[in-house]
């Protein structure tokens, strides 16, 4: 098969503004842009892999900055739609005393909450290798729920590999409604994203790694990869093994988008051919390259950044 992409990720794109100060009394914003599926997108499309994005973008003053940003990176925007309304915002600060950050979010009724089963090509998933979608994708509205689940059977019943991280947050739903929308999604997975911190205990319920991997595993989900804070570390289970890989001493400066950074490189190495031991340490890698500097995806490294650092990781 000669794929038009390796992977397609399906979500939103936001606006995004920083600083490093606190705004009582910063006087400039850095514009960029993020989103956990786009900034996903971008990690694994600076590694290398030819990406595509699912998503409808308001035809606002920020449009043309989007389409032609993604252009300029060689993000495959085909399958984004250029829609009536606004795109979502948000700010991300430090707070008085510099240690932790503030976040601010503008997203309600934004062009990407009316994401619909209307926007999934079942050619152009059949023609990719994987594909990706998050909780947030799913709590954006029941339409884009839906479409994140045609897209999933979609692509398993073209042996396309499918990709998923609940990325729970109490600020957009409750805890029974990412359980149901996971629940919806489940038997397509084949790749599950968890951090012990929110997903082990509240979507899956337990808060053991080994047993969180076994009954996920006995769902039928070949990798089960688990970011823990606690540990500092990332555990991956496949094949009936479950490693552990310890995160990189790092000075970290800004975690927005560190967790899909590291996403978007591991889907990269799996789809390169690389084991779930070695794609791990690749996201390793990129994620703390990339939370050394301030912004989600401008501070994503090219692929020479990352392999500099990876090259030493062998299985």
């Amino acid at each position: 098969m000669n794929n038009q992409t390796d992977i397609i990720t399906i979500g939103e794109s936001l606006i995004e503004l920083s600083t490093s100060e606190d705004l009582t009394t910063a006087q400039i914003l850095n514009k960029y842009y993020g989103g956990d599926t786009i900034t996903s997108a971008i990690a694994a499309l600076k590694l290398g892999s030819k990406v595509g994005f699912i998503s409808r973008i308001g035809m606002d003053c920020f449009k043309n900055y989007l389409l032609e940003s993604w252009q300029d990176v060689g993000l495959d925007i085909s399958q984004v739609k250029p829609v009536k309304g606004i795109n979502g915002l948000y700010i991300v600060s430090n707070n008085e005393d510099c240690n932790t950050r503030d976040f601010s979010f503008y997203r309600k009724k934004t062009a990407a909450t009316n994401l619909s089963i209307d926007d999934i090509s079942i050619e152009y998933i059949k023609n990719t290798s994987l594909v990706y979608s998050t909780g947030i994708t799913q709590s954006l509205s029941i339409s884009a729920r839906e479409a994140v689940k045609k897209a999933f059977q979609i692509a398993k019943e073209n042996n396309v590999t499918v990709a998923y991280d609940p990325n729970y947050t109490s600020k957009l739903w409750s805890e029974d409604e990412a359980r149901e929308a996971f629940d919806e999604i489940i038997d397509f997975t084949d790749i599950l994203f968890l951090n012990t911190k929110y997903d082990s205990n509240i979507v899956i319920e337990t808060k053991s790694i080994d047993n969180t991997i076994s009954y996920l595993q006995d769902k039928g989900i070949s990798t089960v990869i688990i970011k823990s804070s606690v540990d500092k570390g990332v555990y991956a289970g496949y094949q009936g093994n479950i490693e552990f890989i310890k995160f990189p001493e790092i000075n970290i400066v800004d975690v927005t988008g560190g967790s899909d950074t590291f996403n978007g490189a591991v889907m990269h190495g799996i789809v390169s051919g690389m084991s779930p031991y070695k794609a791990v340490n690749l996201g390793c890698c990129a994620a703390g390259i990339q939370m050394q500097s301030w912004g989600a995806v401008k501070s994503i490294p090219n692929r020479d950044e990352v392999y500099k650092i990876f090259k030493g990781s062998d299985e």
